[in-house]
Order: structure tokens, then C-alpha cells, then sequence
């Protein structure tokens, strides 16, 4: 979580649904309760993520102090990635975002199991919302066939699936060989379009606020 946000001002951090500490504290509380989580890494580098972490008075808890030059706008993911290994030493990690609020302890507890139970033949694992639409590019449809039917239903059209960044979990020598987050074949792991909501947009916050509020319960 770095400090500052563009298109939502202190996305992190700004009281959501009447909640102090916002999404920061959300996400923090819902993976407090993951039985299969050993400890919880928040790398940031902004001081009221600090505070909000360490108000847990959690030993799951490990606050890790990020550089600025890892922290603007700027820094891509792949930058992100490469960091990874130089905080954590060994094991599996999820990683996850505080803007998917909807991700809760019950689906990050199914996640795990998925990815430990599918090991044998996929080799990480991701979040995806499977998308059934008419899909065009380069002027022609991607995901079904219009010599066969000009407008199929959309339960048959073949699905795509949307990297929904909600989830991704994978050993640290994925991160250290191959510098991603997933290998090379990745269960993909479907989420419903409410679990999937990402908060990117200042509209994104209200409208996850007003989802919150009708009929969430931390």
C-alpha cells in the first residue's frame, strides 16, 4: 500500500462506510481471520498504513518499510515483482490488493485450498471473472464463430476470462525463476462479478460503499 493515490485520494486509508481505516483496515482484518496465513506482510510507505497495521497488535503482522523509488506512480508491477524476493525468504504467497474489499476470509481460505489441492497439475494460481459477451477485435469477433451463428446465445459463447487482480498465488521461486507472480500454468480461479469489484475510480469507491453497506459484516 504506498502512500498517496491519484484517481482516488488516499484510496487506502479514507474512511469507507463508516469505517476507520477504510479499505487498509478491511483487507488487514479479513486476512487476520485465513487460517492458512502465517504471517502478513504490509509493505508500504506510508505512515497511517503503519498505524493502521500495528493497531491490530497482531505478530501475524510484519510492516515492512518500502523506498520511495518502489512507492510513486511510476513503479510497474514487474518492478513489484522482482522486490518480492528480497522480503520474503521462502514459502507460498498470496498476493492481494486492499482495493478488492470483497475478497473475504471464506474465499481466500477456498483459494488456498484450490491452489494446494490442484498442485500436482497446475503450478500457481489467479483470480479471473469469466466474461460470456460478444467479444470483437480487429474488426471480427474473438469468441465464437459467425459462419456458424451471427448472434449465438450467450451461454455458448466460448468464455474469456478477465484477470481480475483480486488473487494471485504461487511459490517464491515462481517470483525468483521467472520473475511473475503466476508460472506457467495457473489455475484460474473464477470469481463472481461482486467478489471481483476492484476499486480503481473515485466512482468505484462509492459504489463499492454502497455495496458494502447493504450487506457486508466484518
Amino acid at each position: 500500500m504506498r502512500k498517496g493515490s491519484e484517481r482516488v485520494p488516499n484510496k487506502n486509508i479514507k474512511t469507507f462506510a463508516n469505517i476507520n481505516g477504510g479499505l487498509a483496515f478491511i483487507k488487514i482484518q479479513q486476512l487476520l481471520k485465513v487460517k492458512a496465513i502465517d504471517k502478513i506482510i504490509v509493505s508500504t510507505n506510508d505512515a497511517d498504513v503503519k498505524k493502521i497495521a500495528s493497531s491490530f497488535n497482531s505478530n501475524k503482522i510484519v510492516i515492512i518499510n518500502r523506498s520511495e523509488d518502489l512507492s510513486s506512480s511510476d513503479t510497474s508491477t514487474d518492478d513489484l515483482i522482482k522486490y518480492v524476493p528480497t522480503i520474503i525468504n521462502s514459502g507460498v504467497i498470496l498476493w492481494t490488493h486492499v482495493t478488492s474489499p470483497f475478497i473475504d476470509n471464506v474465499m481466500y481460505d477456498d483459494m488456498i485450498n484450490s491452489y494446494l489441492n490442484n498442485i500436482h497439475k497446475y503450478d500457481s494460481l489467479m483470480s479471473v471473472t469469466m466474461i460470456r459477451k460478444f467479444l470483437w477485435s480487429n474488426n471480427k469477433p474473438i469468441n465464437y464463430d459467425r459462419s456458424k451463428e451471427k448472434w449465438p446465445k450467450t451461454q455458448t459463447i466460448k468464455p474469456v476470462y478477465e484477470v481480475n487482480s483480486g488473487a494471485f498465488i504461487a511459490s517464491i521461486d515462481i517470483y525468483r525463476d521467472l520473475n511473475d507472480r503466476i508460472g506457467s500454468n495457473p489455475f484460474l480461479y473464477e470469481l463472481s462479478g461482486k467478489q471481483s469489484f476492484d476499486i480503481d475510480w473515485e466512482s468505484d469507491f462509492y459504489i463499492a460503499e454502497a455495496m458494502w453497506d447493504k450487506n457486508t459484516v466484518i
